[in-house]
């Protein structure tokens, strides 16, 4: 009697094997929807298409066939309409609304011409547009290297399979013109014949195994977001031949691009007003993206930009490439909680945060660029000014690798507030050694400020003859970009003109 006593279960335990066993009852549910749904969208990928497509097909509509949904969300980022609190999918006037930054980048092309950026359908007509590039005519067109267009679409990485890399970079951006016609798409991030995710540009496989890593041990959940760093990162171009490198040989943060870059003595431009010689970023988004909380917890750039859908029983990635905000059900929602609203008005929290500290410096270190000129103009020696330039230099890098990156206050915010801060304070410094100068110099009232208060304003002061930029912009063309687009439609490079 004891022993059956003993061998009874006690009501607790019961409880216990039910709800563990429920659990599991549901788990292996949410395995076998999950290989259905899996199944579903290889079927889809492997089994229904119309048309073989093999190598490098820059043409992005010849995928429309096999891929119709895919397809038809990526058409879709030639959409302009978005706009939230902060930007949007439009093209608006950076330099219009911050005129500062024309100082800030006096001697460079981009203080002539500055947008927000729009949908990857743009990337080749907007590079056509802007003034930084193609003008003025002439046996070379204009000084801009070939690897501008490294990041514009699928033909580069067939011209480079066919020129190889080196050769690629090592030529003019108009000599490419007729070729580099068909916008950022498929081939630019997938294998034709799998459809599997892989690197077309060197500059990333070269970039991680500067930093002793092989990207082809990165998972397909990390390769959700190697894709973008391809050209969503920080890079430079060699000066004699043009390569382009990701400085990450002392890994992949700000001080360590900066600590690379001065141990080559590297800098883009020298700065028109102050002579300071100045790292130009480009667009450190991955980079910063990985020291924020999404990254920390697995969330790739697709997760949010590129989010899945499902349809028909089937999962797919929707190629409409915009903003989170523009569908925060389908985004946020998925693992926050909150209300539209409140995920909404979290996003703008922390943008206006960091759009605070941002105007503070770009006033700051504007001012001390002018105050560098008007101290180099009362006499000053380059013995003298150099504490004064490497402060500018190590503020505006600060500044220029914070704002250059694309919602870096949101990605991560803390190592954003983190980096502007410090170029705050090196701007300060900057001004501090200027007026430490001209007191040597024997002037220790306020310096003369210039109104530079709107774009144009700006550009005058610092040299800038704008209706010549726009006319030789303008020939170029009406000149050269009809002859090139019909070029690579006889030569079937494209599939219909943009």
């Amino acid at each position: 009697m004891n022993t059956k006593k003993e061998r009874k279960l006690k009501p607790w335990l019961g409880w216990l094997i039910f709800f563990v066993t429920l659990v599991a009852v549901f788990l292996l549910g949410m395995l076998a929807a999950s290989i259905t749904e899996r199944r579903a969208e290889i079927t889809s990928i492997m089994y229904n298409k119309k048309v073989e497509i093999t190598g490098i097909e820059s043409r992005s509509e010849i995928f429309q066939q096999n891929y119709p949904r895919e397809y038809e969300t990526w058409t879709q980022t030639a959409d302009t309409t978005f706009e939230s609190e902060f930007n949007g999918s439009k093209a608006v006037d950076v330099l219009e609304q911050r005129p500062e930054m024309v100082i800030l980048w006096a001697g460079y092309a981009f203080a002539k011409d500055y947008s927000t950026p729009r949908g990857h359908m743009h990337a080749i007509e907007d590079l056509h547009e802007t003034l930084r590039v193609g003008a003025p005519m002439g046996p070379d067109e204009g000084p801009q290297p070939a690897t501008c267009w490294t990041c514009k679409g699928p033909d580069v990485p067939r011209m480079m399979d066919s020129l190889g890399v080196a050769a690629f970079y090592d030529n003019k951006w108009a000599a490419y013109g007729t070729e580099i016609v068909n916008p950022i798409g498929c081939a630019d991030c997938h294998e034709a014949e799998s459809m599997n995710l892989r690197i077309t540009r060197p500059g990333l496989i070269e970039g991680y195994q500067a930093m002793g890593n092989d990207i082809n041990d990165a998972k397909h959940q990390d390769m959700r977001s190697l894709v973008c760093a391809q050209c969503h990162v920080e890079y430079y171009f060699d000066k004699e031949t043009s390569y382009l490198t990701f400085p990450w040989h002392n890994g992949a943060t700000m001080e360590g691009a900066e600590h690379y870059y001065d141990s080559i003595q590297f800098f883009d431009y020298t700065h028109a007003l102050s002579k300071t010689p100045i790292i130009k970023a480009q667009h450190p988004d991955w980079e910063i993206f990985q020291t924020g909380i999404h990254a920390q917890r697995g969330v790739s750039c697709a997760d949010c930009h590129m989010p899945y859908v499902s349809e028909g029983g089937v999962k797919y990635s929707n190629h409409h490439v915009r903003s989170p905000l523009a569908s925060i059900d389908n985004t946020c929602q998925v693992c926050h909680r909150e209300s539209e609203e409140d995920l909404r008005d979290a996003v703008y929290e922390r943008q206006r945060s960091g759009n605070e500290i941002r105007n503070l410096v770009e006033k700051e270190l504007s001012t001390a660029h002018i105050e560098a000129q008007f101290a180099w103009e009362k006499g000053a020696s380059e013995a003298q000014m150099q504490p004064v330039l490497e402060l500018l230099r190590q503020s505006q890098w600060r500044w220029d690798y914070a704002v250059a990156s694309h919602g870096a206050s949101f990605h991560s915010p803390v190592e954003y507030q983190r980096i502007m801060s410090h170029s705050l304070d090196r701007a300060h410094k900057a001004r501090f050694a200027v007026a430490g100068v001209l007191a040597q110099l024997g002037f220790t009232g306020p310096v003369p400020m210039p109104d530079v208060s709107t774009k144009a304003k700006a550009q005058a002061y610092i040299g800038l003859d704008m209706d010549k930029e726009r006319a030789d912009k303008k020939q170029f063309m009406e000149v050269k970009v009809p002859e090139w687009l019909q070029t690579a439609k006889q030569n079937n490079r494209i599939v219909t003109l943009k």
